[in-house]
């Protein structure tokens, strides 16, 4: 039976009548918005009509009028014994996750992706990009290119790092499309090719593409499942002398990591004997899952870093948009590499995100519940699953870095795909080689979807062991974020 959505839950998320709006318009769109958001989940059951006309005050004729306009526009569908329920357009919740994140994959609503570590967008978006949508005509009378990104924007921005203890001016921000684009312009920018960079590893792969494009020589700094070794980091920044240094600090992808402030100011310390810029991903900052203590800034011990962020895992990858928050004597250099890259993210999406982040500038406090309930899921069905394997819990991110009991990543994910689940090898995150022994499996999905994908790695785990001797690997799907 369909979960049930109650007549004052409705009335609640509705707020105020608009009285300029007919009332069957003013619900049919109020309830189409709580739908796409996902504040009333697809396949949820909303209350019928004579309870909805009591609680609102409305006429049963206005009431079967909006329901009407939903089910026209695909939002609602009529089911024997269940009454109204909600739904999305094309009949599938999961519209833009498979495929389209990688043109030509061949996926189905039955296959469960959890290479990508990324969440739906959270309750307020579609309200936020009507809103953006109506201050969208007031921009039409310039040229619409804002390279450095909306003043609004970067203010809000400024601000949230004076929050974290980092006086910042708005100047000092750069908009960009999306965390990746920070971090390759940085490095372009900020280094020539044949120049030493340190890049962890494990790290996210994309960033170390971005890296290897750039034509650096890369510097690998191996990072635990519980973290950095300082004495190692130190040496081998000492020893190599790179000119810049690629950072997860704040919930490392993959491992989750979280660099306290004395390993800050540690690993600070050798960077700026060394002359070296870092280069910070700050992207899973906002995905605090647990109490922990809270660093500042990388940039709060190093003033020479670029700290790079994202609204992709605090609100919703579909935006593109990042910042980088750079030092002023550098932002001459970040500022020309931009321009001769693209001439500005789409203002659109900066207005967008400017909502969003008036409202509410971290994770969503509902999404925060629901990633502890899937972690949870995942905690409790990965012992079954991999019988020996081993991971450190982190306190927040959005993934679990697993540690095998024995060195078949690649075998494991063949097996897995076949099994209708699709996860990423350890190797995938590895600047040169190794991590066989390791997969991360990102719990960003709903709790019921990570216990089933649990349920099917275990079979995959099974069955890999059964025929290890004939198996190989296939080439792994790439990581998307």
């Amino acid at each position: 039976m369909p979960v049930p959505t109650s007549a004052a839950r409705v009335a609640h998320l509705l707020g105020t009548r608009d009285p300029g709006v007919p009332a069957y318009r003013w619900l049919g769109d109020g309830l189409r918005l709580l739908i796409a958001d996902g504040r009333i989940p697809s396949g949820h059951a909303l209350p019928s009509e004579r309870l909805l006309t009591a609680t609102l005050g409305l006429s049963r004729t206005t009431v079967t009028r909006a329901y009407g306009l939903l089910g026209e526009a695909g939002y609602l569908v009529a089911r024997q014994g269940s009454g109204h329920v909600a739904t999305l357009p094309l009949g599938t919740a999961r519209h833009g996750v498979g495929g389209a994140l990688l043109p030509g994959a061949d996926n189905t609503d039955d296959v469960l992706d959890l290479t990508c570590a990324a969440c739906r967008a959270p309750a307020g978006t579609a309200e936020a990009y009507a809103a953006a949508l109506a201050a969208l005509p007031s921009y039409l009378a310039g040229t619409g290119y804002a390279t450095a990104g909306l003043p609004e924007l970067r203010e809000l921005i400024a601000a949230r790092y004076a929050q974290r203890g980092l006086p910042t001016d708005p100047d000092q921000v750069l908009i960009v499309g999306g965390a990746l684009a920070g971090v390759s312009l940085a490095v372009r920018a900020l280094t020539s090719p044949g120049q030493r960079v340190l890049v962890e590893s494990p790290s996210y792969p994309n960033s170390i593409d971005a890296a290897r494009r750039a034509g650096v020589r890369l510097v690998p700094l191996p990072v635990e499942p519980d973290g950095w070794d300082l004495d190692l980091a130190v040496d081998t920044v000492t020893a190599a002398r790179p000119v810049a240094a690629q950072l997860i600090l704040d919930f490392h992808n993959p491992t989750g990591g979280l660099m306290d402030d004395a390993g800050r100011e540690r690993l600070a310390a050798a960077l700026r004997r060394a002359g070296t810029v870092a280069i910070v991903d700050e992207t899973m900052l906002e995905v605090r899952l647990d109490e922990a203590p809270t660093p500042l800034p990388f940039a709060a011990h190093l003033s020479r870093s670029v700290l790079v962020g994202s609204s992709s895992k605090s609100h919703w990858g579909g935006l593109r948009v990042g910042w980088l928050r750079v030092p002023t004597p550098l932002l001459p250099r970040l500022l020309q590499a931009r321009i001769a890259d693209d001439l500005g993210a789409p203002i659109v999406e900066q207005l967008a995100l400017t909502e969003l982040l008036r409202r509410d500038p971290g994770l969503h406090a509902e999404r925060r519940d629901e990633l502890r309930a899937s972690r949870a899921a995942m905690l409790a069905g990965l012992p079954a699953a991999l019988p020996g394997a081993t991971w450190v819990q982190p306190a927040g991110g959005l993934c679990l870095w697993v540690e095998l009991p024995e060195a078949r990543a690649g075998q494991l994910a063949s097996a897995a795909a076949e099994a209708g689940v699709l996860i990423s090898p350890g190797p995938q995150f590895a600047v040169s080689h190794g991590l066989e022994r390791f997969v991360r499996l990102p719990y960003k999905d709903p709790a019921d979807v990570v216990t089933e994908a649990m349920r099917r790695l275990g079979l995959a785990w099974r069955a890999q062991q059964e025929f290890a001797a004939g198996r190989t690997a296939a080439r792994p799907r790439p990581v998307v974020a």
